[in-house]
């Protein structure tokens, strides 16, 4: 007979214990987040519209820019999320 086992959760460690903390960090991973946002669509909006920035070097950094946004987009949510309702489980 095989037992196998799944895990389907993670138990990740507090950030802080109090409630103030815990607001406080929401409250820094939205503005480090939103400041992100900003900064990466100026870059793939400038180098999408200037076509003189088609150029290898311009393509690395739009590259670059959209790897930050897809990371920025799959990690912080559930970051803020856990610090906003005290949870502390990933999937």
């Amino acid at each position: 007979m095989s037992n196998s086992s799944s895990i389907s959760h993670f138990l990740l460690l507090a950030l802080a214990d109090t409630r103030q903390l815990q607001l406080l960090h929401f409250c820094l991973f939205l503005g480090i987040s939103l400041a992100a946002l900003l900064a990466n669509g100026l870059i793939i909006s400038a180098v999408a519209c200037g076509h003189h920035l088609h150029t290898p070097m311009f393509f690395f950094l739009l590259n670059l820019a959209l790897t930050d946004l897809g990371s920025i987009l799959t990690t912080v949510p559930k970051a803020m999320h856990n610090s906003l309702w005290d949870t502390r489980t990933i999937s």
